[in-house]
C-alpha cells in the first residue's frame, strides 16, 4: 500500500475526459494495482480511480510541467481488455506532504457479528429466548423446500418452526409459511407452529405474521450472548 498526500494535478482520457485542478490531495495505490485520488470529502469515494488490471509509470515532468511546479508524472494505464485499452489517469504531482508504503500482508477479511447463523446458533443454545420451557429439536430441519432454521418443542410437545433473520421483512414471513403449509402435512409432527426471530421486524411483516398466525420474536442478540449494558438501561 503506497499513501501519498500532495498537492496534484489528475487527468482521466477514455470513455469522457475529466479533469481535476491542483490541490492538495491523497493518492492510494493498492497492492492489486488499483489508483485511487481522494480529497478531504466524499466519505470512501475517490474523485478518480483506475481499477485494476492497470499499469503505473512514474516519469520525469516536461520543461512546462516543471516550470509549473510539477516534480514528477504518473500515468495509469488501464490493461483491462480492448474497451478499456485508451483509459489513463495521469497525475501530475507537486508538493509532496507525507509519502507511506506499507506492505499489509493478505486479509482474513470481513468477519460480520450477528449474522443470521449466529443468531441460529445462539437460539439453538438458548431455546428459551423463543418461549418459555421450548427445547431444540434439530438445528437447518429439511423440507421439500430448503431447510428451516431451528425445530423447537413446547412443553406440550407441540412442534416449533423458527425461521432466524437478522432484519424481519415480508420476505421471511412469506418463505416460513411455505415451510409451514409443508410441515403440517406431516402426520409425525401434526400442527406445527409458526415463529420469526429477528433483531428487529418491520411493521409491515408483523401484520402478514399475525394474518398468517404466525408469532414474532425480537431478539436481544447482546442479551443472548451475555452482554448487558447497564449504562443504557433505564432500571
Amino acid at each position: 500500500m503506497r499513501l501519498v498526500i500532495a498537492t496534484c494535478q489528475v487527468d482521466y482520457a477514455g470513455r469522457l475526459s475529466a479533469h481535476l485542478p491542483m490541490a492538495k490531495r491523497l493518492i492510494m495505490v493498492k497492492a492489486d494495482g488499483s489508483v485511487c485520488v481522494h480529497s478531504d470529502a466524499l466519505a470512501y469515494k475517490p474523485l478518480n480511480w483506475m481499477s485494476p488490471p492497470c499499469r503505473l509509470v512514474i516519469t520525469d515532468p516536461d520543461e512546462a510541467q516543471r516550470d509549473a511546479g510539477i516534480e514528477t508524472v504518473w500515468t495509469v494505464r488501464s490493461q483491462g481488455g480492448r474497451a478499456a485499452a485508451d483509459e489513463t489517469l495521469q497525475i501530475a504531482i507537486g508538493e509532496v506532504f507525507s509519502h507511506l508504503e506499507v506492505d499489509l500482508g493478505a486479509d482474513p477479511g470481513l468477519v460480520k457479528d450477528g449474522v443470521e447463523a449466529h443468531l441460529q446458533l445462539l437460539l439453538a443454545e438458548n431455546p428459551g429466548a423463543v418461549g418459555p420451557g421450548y427445547q431444540l429439536v434439530q438445528r437447518e430441519y429439511v423440507t421439500a423446500i430448503g431447510p428451516v432454521d431451528l425445530l423447537l418443542r413446547t412443553p406440550d410437545g407441540t412442534y416449533v418452526a423458527v425461521e432466524v433473520k437478522r432484519r424481519g421483512e415480508i420476505d421471511g414471513i412469506e418463505q416460513l409459511s411455505r415451510y409451514l403449509e409443508l410441515m403440517r402435512r406431516d402426520p409425525l409432527l401434526g400442527s406445527v407452529e409458526g415463529v420469526f426471530a429477528a433483531q428487529s421486524i418491520k411493521p409491515q411483516a408483523r401484520t402478514l405474521a399475525m394474518d398468517r398466525g404466525i408469532a414474532c420474536v425480537v431478539i436481544d442478540y447482546d442479551g443472548l450472548r451475555g452482554i448487558d449494558h447497564a449504562d443504557e438501561r433505564l432500571f
